[in-house]
């Protein structure tokens, strides 16, 4: 029970930290245009990493082999 409480809270942690970085990187940016450009290339980025390790573990699960 205390481990499964621990790592919730540690998640919550983590999340909230990224919360904050993310929350951080874009304020007091700048131009609009340029704040939101940064924010989409963000947003895309995030999809592309989870894109990527999506197609490494379903590789990883279905047997492929890395030579």
């Amino acid at each position: 029970m205390y481990a499964v409480l621990v790592s919730k809270s540690f998640i919550m942690k983590t999340l909230h930290l990224i919360k904050e970085i993310y929350m951080e990187g874009f304020r007091n940016l700048g131009h609009v245009i340029v704040r939101e450009y940064f924010r989409i290339f963000t947003w895309i980025s995030f999809v592309l990493f989870f894109v990527a390790l999506y197609a490494f573990i379903y590789r990883a699960v279905t047997g492929f082999a890395f030579d």
